[in-house]
């Protein structure tokens, strides 16, 4: 049995990982629970999985988590804050650390759970793409798993076992299209938050929602895939795939090409990054070639999500880049969320700040260097937003 402790429990990534431990309690047992401030949710999950260990990121909400389960005996020690995640990332108890964290806000207890010797299920993109100087170094002094939860890398992983590190010729990150993928580009400029949000194929959350309709979860997944699996950007390319049933593939050197194929489904990477290298009996629909029926690809326009070329761009440059390129996006999708800024001003805006941190980047980076960059590329996204905030209210 592995002992599971798991950041953003009440998020999409945290409510199917608990999913898979309601389901396989002989294989999976939860000690730890951290989550941003849905209390109702946890205090649900608490009483569920009695973890020894909860941690809100939101202190203020503490109180009320502790009157919700104030009857349970016995307690699970309870914590608030950055301080808290970090201390559920580092329970010793645990086996294998599940970073459901959107944003860098999951990099430091990411951080704090490599150092503790804890294995990794990766569902927080911005471990790597922001992080990856600082992080990988820390995977290999620590001896520890870094495994991919998420449906493309997974995919990859599992397509490259048994292969040669020799034998791989490129990387092919299949991508939905997101919820405008049949939306003529010239009616970007009118849609809402509500259309962005109408993803045709995965339930996710609204922020990975929107990544998916600019496709910069793509473009971020390209710098994720190039940390994760040693490849030059060059030997990565997305590939438009609207039924979302080949998760991704690789093609060998000689021009073999292999795919991981399922359902839409992020409970199965999420299955595997906790059982690697075994592999669990489920009871779960079955994949039917038949009822599929057929299986579509194109080209993705460059036009229409220019974010790609931007992740690309960012992941080149290297350094602290892509932080930067990281916390514009999620900064300006706020914004678009919060009903600010129109859809086609993410790009914009993302591109400016990449653009004027140029002069300032840094090759090797470290953690301090990371941080100071996230938080400088907020702050610039927030600026420039002004007149757009003015021009759209």
């Amino acid at each position: 049995m592995k002992a599971l402790s798991l950041l953003g429990s009440t998020g999409s990534i945290g409510t199917q990982t608990l999913d898979i431990a309601a389901q396989y309690p002989d294989q999976f047992r939860i000690v730890g629970l951290a989550a941003g401030r849905n209390v109702e949710l946890l205090a649900q999950q608490v009483r569920q999985f009695q973890p020894l260990i909860v941690a809100l990121s939101d202190a203020d909400k503490l109180p009320e988590l502790k009157a919700a389960i104030a009857d349970l005996s016995p307690q699970p020690t309870l914590l608030a804050g950055q301080e808290g995640l970090i201390e559920v990332a580092r329970c010793a108890e645990a086996d294998v650390v599940v970073t459901g964290i959107v944003g860098c806000a999951g990099l430091l207890p990411t951080i704090a759970a490599i150092k503790a010797g804890k294995d990794i299920a990766l569902a927080n993109k911005e471990t790597l793409i922001a992080g990856a100087p600082v992080v990988l170094p820390l995977v290999k002094q620590y001896s520890v798993k870094l495994l991919p939860a998420d449906s493309e890398h997974s995919a990859i992983f599992q397509c490259l076992q048994g292969v040669p590190k020799s034998g791989l010729r490129r990387i092919l990150l299949t991508a939905s299209g997101g919820s405008f993928r049949d939306l003529p580009t010239e009616k970007l400029a009118q849609v809402t938050v509500a259309d962005a949000l109408k993803h045709p194929n995965w339930t996710m959350g609204r922020k990975i929602t929107i990544d998916s309709a600019t496709l910069m979860n793509k473009g971020l997944e390209v710098i994720e895939a190039h940390y994760l699996f040693g490849v030059d950007y060059d030997q990565i390319a997305i590939v438009i795939h609207p039924q979302s049933i080949i998760h991704s593939l690789i093609e060998l050197e000689d021009t073999s090409v292999l795919a991981q194929l399922g359902w839409a489904d992020m409970r199965l990477p999420l299955l595997y990054a906790l059982s690697y290298p075994d592999r669990i009996a489920t009871n779960w629909e079955p994949l039917d070639l038949v009822k599929i029926g057929s299986l579509t690809f194109r080209e993705p326009d460059h036009e229409k999500y220019p974010c790609m070329q931007l992740a690309y761009a960012a992941g080149r440059a290297g350094g602290c880049m892509p932080a930067v390129l990281n916390a514009a996006n999620e900064q300006a999708v706020a914004l678009f969320l919060d009903e600010k800024i129109r859809f086609l001003d993410i790009p914009r805006l993302i591109e400016q700040t990449c653009d004027r941190y140029q002069s300032q980047n840094r090759s090797a980076p470290t953690l301090e260097d990371i941080l100071a960059a996230d938080d400088w590329a907020r702050r610039d996204v927030l600026t420039a937003s002004q007149p757009l905030i003015a021009a759209t209210h």
